[in-house]
């Protein structure tokens, strides 16, 4: 395995690594970063075939209302925000179970998709929706680890980018699998939920066989203890201290994916059956600018890119507020969507990573994933009560409001060393 185990902080355990990438400098990235990416392009071809159905299954096909939808829609993105610091802890504790930690949760998450052909109210839907998230919550901070652990500082954000990449033509393929298969069949949505469970065993298939293991290496005497405490004494680093809240308080004003296709589709009148087509849009945009943003990123500076992919999402949810009925608006704010995922999501791993030391790699990462879980679990119900009393409109105002306020701060709050090749 290119990777030592995470409690190694031992100069041989990073010579080892520095090592293997040296040896292959003309691979972008590590072959464990190759191997993780395509574990979640299939992956993701999965969880996105239900994700661009299940706005719709559950508004226009259970008869949910907003609130309900945004009750469910936190469950599903923030749920596993209860169980990132357990997933990161148990990555940690040795014994090299990034890989095997990382395992459970993609099991977890593939076993939950049949559960959904034989619910229909909203009690059974949410206990599934949760428990898919906590196999997502599992296995996302030992991924994260993992391609950390497998680049230099002076190439991670291209190495989180790679991966963000592949993650992101598994979302393109996902919801163009899901409406072939609505209009093929008769019983839709339970033909996507069946082939979604088929094509999730396929993902953990490739994790098992391909992604490397290894042994850990000996921890040094001075390895801080992989501990939840030491996991949340992080956070009196101040650079790190300061990324977790800005992460928490942008992700308090951003408006969840499912919520903008719905607007989108309400602004533009767009028939059920193309629905499912909405995430093409981001996909796109995050597939094409992730590389490209991973790569800026590690010039100029994380923070800078991380802060403008906000400034993208603001201009989206402008537009979707403005009057303007043209054409080229869901292509633009689908752009504007991608564009943001591509410059925020790998990117923000990537300056997480300079202010964790090695031991404690998953866990740090996994600090700042739940902060920001968290806040759009919170967003997600905060949006959903909102649409439900004032409207989806005035909902919307008040998250682009808030969202600018957020952006502001962050940017005084910035991180005061980054790292820049």
């Amino acid at each position: 395995m290119y990777v030592a185990d995470s409690r190694a902080s031992t100069p041989s355990a990073e010579g080892a690594v520095r090592q293997d990438l040296a040896g292959r400098r003309r691979h972008a990235v590590a072959p464990t970063v190759l191997a993780l990416g395509t574990v979640s392009l299939v992956t993701d071809i999965s969880s996105e075939m239900v994700t661009a159905v299940l706005p719709l299954y559950l508004v226009a096909g259970l008869g949910l209302s907003p609130l309900g939808f945004g009750l469910l829609d936190g469950i599903y993105n923030g749920f596993s925000a209860l169980v990132r610091l357990a997933g990161g802890h148990l990555a940690d504790r040795g014994g090299g179970r990034h890989k095997w930690v990382a395992g459970l949760g993609y099991g977890i998450s593939a076993l939950c998709k049949p559960l959904l052909l034989i619910a229909h109210t909203l009690t059974p839907i949410g206990l599934i929706l949760a428990a898919d998230r906590t196999g997502k919550g599992l296995r996302t901070a030992p991924r994260d680890a993992l391609i950390s652990l497998s680049s230099t500082p002076e190439t991670r954000g291209r190495a989180f980018g790679v991966h963000r990449a592949m993650d992101t033509a598994g979302a393109l393929f996902g919801p163009l699998v899901a409406f072939l298969i609505l209009r093929a069949t008769v019983d839709g949505y339970d033909a996507v939920f069946t082939v979604s469970f088929c094509v999730a065993v396929a993902g953990v298939l490739v994790l098992v066989l391909f992604v490397p293991g290894g042994a850990s290496a000996p921890a040094a005497p001075d390895s801080p203890r992989p501990t939840l405490r030491a996991a949340l004494a992080l956070l009196r680093r101040r650079d790190l201290r300061r990324i977790t809240i800005c992460a928490l308080l942008l992700g308090l004003a951003t408006v969840s994916d499912s919520f903008v296709y719905l607007l989108l589709q309400r602004r533009l009148g767009v028939p059920d059956r193309w629905f499912a087509l909405l995430p093409l849009g981001t996909a796109a945009a995050f597939l094409l600018l992730a590389v490209p943003l991973g790569r800026l990123a590690d010039r100029v500076g994380r923070w800078r890119i991380f802060l403008a992919g906000h400034g993208a999402l603001l201009l989206a949810y402008g537009l979707l507020l403005t009057s303007w009925h043209g054409t080229a608006l869901p292509y633009a704010v689908l752009a504007l969507h991608g564009t943001f995922y591509a410059a925020t999501d790998g990117v923000l791993m990537a300056a997480a990573s300079d202010g964790v030391p090695e031991a404690l790699r998953s866990s740090g990462l996994a600090v700042v994933q739940t902060g920001q879980a968290l806040a759009r679990f919170a967003c997600s119900l905060l949006f959903g009560a909102a649409w439900t009393v004032w409207g989806d409109r005035t909902a919307l105002a008040a998250s682009t409001a808030a969202l600018a306020v957020c952006a502001v701060f962050s940017f005084t709050l910035r991180p005061t060393r980054e790292h820049v090749s």
